[in-house]
């Protein structure tokens, strides 16, 4: 099947068999190896994108779903050499260790922040529960998220 989307405002098209993930599209077909494949399964959140404007894991949407949608990776972020503020954020505050979830944690970050703008602690360990880290114990992620919320009002 052809697929037609857009990637950080790039139009990208491809014939896809009807069972590919969105993920596996984004990286292999897209090239952007930034939305990482942790599970396969929905359950770490590494590979979290916006589509659409709503984060979303790229494993659970196949690519032919996506037809037509915009979609934000965390390379579609950035400003050219300008962090996004939560991507600075993170930077700031210490919020990764491996690196390998920081991507899907960022989007989910982003999309939390898009939903409760003034958010507590206790809304960020909510809203990011979905994604998971293996490395930094989330105390550095929580603060980073409450920095770019503070940033941003």
């Amino acid at each position: 099947m052809q697929v037609s989307m857009t990637i950080n405002g790039d139009p990208v098209s491809a014939d896809v068999e009807p069972r590919l993930l969105l993920v596996h599209f984004i990286r292999d077909r897209a090239g952007l190896t930034g939305t990482n494949i942790g599970c396969d399964s929905s359950s770490c959140g590494a590979c979290t994108i916006h589509l659409g404007g709503e984060a979303v894991k790229s494993c659970t949407v196949l690519a032919v779903q996506a037809d037509d949608c915009d979609i934000t990776t965390i390379e579609g972020l950035a400003d050219g050499d300008t962090l996004h503020p939560m991507q600075q954020a993170f930077h700031e505050c210490h919020a990764l260790q491996c690196g390998y979830c920081t991507p899907g944690m960022v989007m989910a970050a982003v999309s939390l922040l898009d939903e409760v703008p003034n958010p507590t602690e206790a809304d960020v360990r909510e809203g990011l529960e979905g994604n998971l880290c293996r490395c930094t114990g989330y105390h550095n992620i929580v603060r980073a998220v409450l920095q770019a919320a503070g940033d941003q009002s």
